[in-house]
């Protein structure tokens, strides 16, 4: 049976060589903000005709307004069109281009959306990440211990730290969908710790003298593999097939949640677990030079 716990300083290192890169990337050149982030107009349209969405995704792109993923039909002929902040002249561009090449446009609105509500759409991700990170431990601490807690938590903020790297390398655009893709992974991952940890505290009921804790957590481990595996693979089967063939609109939010599932899966198993094992160690170790410091 592959000792994982004997090998953590891999799954740390591991983790670094995926996590590193992403903040690096996050510090130098940022990400890539939809307007959700920096502003801009949402334009709201009724054609007097069925038209492909494609079709209108082509001719707001060609303009360089909008990506053709911020271009969603909502209704039988209704399309909702999110682009940069547009000027007055772009946006009667805008309407005059698509009655020129896809019919008879009706305006149903056309909103400026400022990046005072991208700020506050940001802090108040920040606070829900914090609000729920700090539930977490009260959770944790409850029903396990704290440093248990702390190694689940560190789990997740490995799980979002990949996520956001990842979309900041590769410059993918991030909206409001993004935060809940993230919320979402949080958690999704907490749950497969729970599991993890709700083993290791049985067996610690039926420890054997002399048994290491690292022995312990990797039988652990190995006992809610299955358990693990399938949960993760029956979620990617249905987010992959979502990817595929749920729309352009839908895949950066499924991409995140594909790349955070599966970074979830990696953590609960590699790092919350050897994270606590190590944490454990130390308290030990600490209990021992107090033992010493105060026979002397």
């Amino acid at each position: 049976m592959f000792n994982f716990m004997k090998n953590r300083k891999i799954w740390y290192i591991i983790s670094l060589l995926v996590i590193l890169p992403g903040l690096f990337s996050m510090v130098t050149r940022g990400f890539n903000l939809g307007i959700d982030f920096t502003g801009g107009n949402l334009v709201e349209v009724r054609l007097d005709r069925d038209v492909k969405i494609e079709q209108v995704r082509t001719v707001v792109e060609e303009l360089g307004y909008a990506a053709a993923r911020n271009i969603q039909k909502s209704g039988t002929s209704d399309y909702m069109i999110r682009t940069r902040e547009l000027t007055e002249e772009e946006s009667a561009t805008l309407i005059s281009t698509l009655e020129q090449k896809v019919g008879e446009v009706n305006l149903l609105r056309n909103e400026r959306v400022g990046p005072v509500i991208g700020r506050e759409l940001t802090m108040n991700a920040i606070w829900a990440l914090l609000i729920a990170a700090a539930l977490m431990i009260v959770y944790m601490t409850f029903r396990f211990e704290f440093k248990q807690g702390v190694a689940a938590v560190t789990g997740l903020l490995h799980d979002v730290l990949v996520v956001m790297g990842i979309f900041s390398i590769l410059q993918i655009e991030i909206d409001s969908a993004f935060v809940a893709a993230v919320l979402t992974i949080v958690g999704y991952s907490i749950n497969n710790t729970i599991v993890i940890f709700d083993r290791v505290r049985e067996n610690l009921r039926t420890r054997k003298k002399g048994e290491a804790l690292e022995d312990l957590v990797n039988v652990s481990l190995w006992q809610t593999m299955a358990r693990s595996i399938n949960t993760v693979l029956a979620v990617l089967f249905v987010l992959l097939a979502l990817y595929l063939l749920g729309g352009t609109t839908i895949k950066n939010f499924v991409l995140a949640l594909i790349i955070g599932v599966t970074s979830g899966f990696y953590s609960s198993m590699l790092t919350a677990s050897p994270l606590w094992v190590d944490l454990k160690l130390m308290e030990k170790k600490d209990n021992k030079h107090r033992e010493a410091y105060s026979a002397k």
